[in-house]
């Protein structure tokens, strides 16, 4: 009886062969789960609003050490102004539900605590500086992540898995790296008039952008863009302009304005600007918390523009930092979280939807093949 040729299409693998083939396998399965395309597009989405965060630390550092210029309200005065004068005036002219004062009538008072919440967020976080060390506010800033996963939750419904909590693990260790190269570096130079009363505003400020980071998730993606942005326009110049004119009139008072002062300002309103008109349509297409662990790396972008203007001394922790915050980035959109129905829903549970992180992402990148298969 003849033997079968080794070479046929029945002959088993060598374990050799198969052994090395195997590893390869999971390296490229592993590689088309961290870097497909919605997961590129989502890192250039959150650096893009790390470059907006960048660009007003930077104008307000301008301001306050070249110019002796400290108005952290008057700044986001400006920025609400410019809102108010587009999207609020875009809810004015719409028709239906959507005009400004059908929303006024039923969901006033929500937009003023939203409008609270998003002012005074802005405000402890600059205020807290004069109190604490750099360290506490950037180590500390960091309490709004979890807040912000807790309340998305119980409001929002979603529903996380291991590698969510593993991956924001280690962006917070990218975030103490970096605190660690700015103590070897020398920047923490600033011990704090009262690091309790700092420490303190922090945390709360921290709790206040969870708070509107959550509430702007949730009307971008059952409402609208414009509805979040005019509302928060509105109450937002209101309020601003009020404790504007109880916090910070001396302070006004005493700038000499020149073209330099008065372009730094247009440059900081400008830029947040554009980080209150970009964040909602990246926020709709991923989730908040993601948007909030990409935009980690903004001090970071404000360090690297800081050795050149500032002076700052280079260290290769700084390095270290930003890619070990990308790689918890990363893994934390290679999965996406699950969203649970609501107790009343009808609904039957366990049903749950695919997640919130990337969904907008994901639908857009399956269009060509269900029309494929459409057809």
């Amino acid at each position: 009886m003849e033997a079968a040729s080794p070479a046929g299409p029945s002959a088993p693998r060598p374990p050799a062969q198969a052994a090395e083939g195997a590893p390869i396998s999971l390296l490229r399965r592993v590689r088309g789960a961290l870097f497909t395309w919605n997961i590129l597009k989502t890192i250039a989405l959150g650096q893009m609003l790390s470059l907006c965060i960048c660009g007003t630390a930077i104008t307000s550092q301008y301001l306050a050490e070249k110019y002796k210029v400290n108005t952290p309200m008057l700044q986001s005065f400006i920025n609400y102004c410019l809102l108010f004068l587009i999207y609020t005036m875009m809810l004015a002219f719409q028709s239906g539900n959507n005009n400004l004062l059908c929303i006024l009538k039923k969901k006033w008072w929500k937009y003023i605590l939203l409008g609270l919440a998003d002012v005074e967020a802005n405000y402890l976080i600059v205020r807290a500086y004069q109190y604490t060390t750099l360290t506490s506010v950037q180590l500390l800033d960091c309490f709004g992540i979890p807040v912000l996963m807790a309340l998305s939750w119980f409001i929002l419904y979603a529903r996380y898995r291991v590698i969510h909590f593993i991956a924001v693990a280690v962006c917070l260790l990218g975030v103490g790296t970096m605190v660690g190269a700015d103590i070897l570096a020398g920047r923490e130079d600033n011990s704090g008039s009262d690091v309790l009363i700092g420490d303190v505003l922090v945390l709360l400020g921290a709790s206040l952008y969870a708070v509107s980071n959550v509430c702007e998730e949730y009307i971008v993606k059952k409402l609208s863009r414009q509805e979040f942005l005019g509302m928060v326009g509105l109450f937002g110049t209101i309020i601003s302009g009020i404790q504007l004119l109880i916090v910070e009139y001396k302070d006004i008072a005493s700038i000499h304005w020149d073209w330099k002062i008065a372009l730094l300002f247009v440059a900081f309103a400008l830029c947040m600007f554009c980080l209150y008109s970009f964040m909602p349509l990246v926020i709709k297409v991923t989730s908040a918390t993601s948007v909030n662990l990409g935009i980690l790396t903004a001090d970071l972008y404000s360090l690297f523009f800081g050795l050149f203007l500032f002076g700052y001394k280079f260290s290769g922790l700084y390095i270290l930092s930003f890619a070990v915050i990308m790689v918890g980035f990363i893994l934390y959109c290679s999965t996406p979280t699950r969203t649970a129905e609501p107790a009343e829903s009808s609904v039957p549970p366990p049903v749950t939807s695919i997640g919130i992180d990337n969904l907008g992402l994901k639908l857009e990148e399956n269009l060509p093949e269900t029309h494929s298969v459409a057809l």
